[in-house]
């Protein structure tokens, strides 16, 4: 058991990409993201990837968060925890990190997507101040339907 104030959240450094591609694949059956998409996240000015771990060899969690150019949204793309620290805070600790850097960055709100089936990520989302904006049908690579999510950040 992980406590949740043990959690660290930093940025991902290409030394971490072969966790990065880890945990992408034991986390999603499909709409994955691949080594290359990772390390060009790594390098990119629209793109932050965040890491959760409690200290060097305890990866927890990942996120990436994308942003546009003059665009007051920014866009959390994907989010993972490793399945042993699930219900730890873990998720919740990097919405909460990539909420304060869409800030940073002078966005007004981030938008997410989510598996209409995922019904623990969603009410996470739900007690964590998102309002769900649209219902998105056969959104995902094997045809599932999602939700679009958004929370304000003033």
């Amino acid at each position: 058991m992980t406590p949740a104030a043990a959690v660290r959240i930093r940025s991902a450094e290409l030394s971490d990409l072969d966790d990065l591609v880890t945990l992408e694949e034991h986390s999603f059956d499909s709409d994955r993201l691949s080594r290359a998409q990772f390390r060009r996240h790594l390098d990119s000015d629209s793109a932050k990837v965040l890491v959760a771990s409690t200290g060097p060899h305890r990866f927890l969690g990942t996120a990436v968060v994308f942003f546009r150019k003059r665009s007051g949204v920014a866009r959390l793309y994907s989010i993972a925890t490793h399945h042993a620290a699930r219900g730890q805070g873990v998720g919740s600790a990097l919405l909460a990190a990539a909420e304060q850097l869409a800030r940073r960055r002078r966005c007004r709100s981030l938008r997410l997507e989510v598996r209409a089936d995922n019904h623990g990520a969603a009410r996470l989302y739900e007690r964590l101040g998102y309002r769900r904006l649209a219902a998105l049908e056969s959104y995902y690579e094997d045809g599932g339907d999602g939700w679009r999510y958004e929370k304000l950040l003033g």
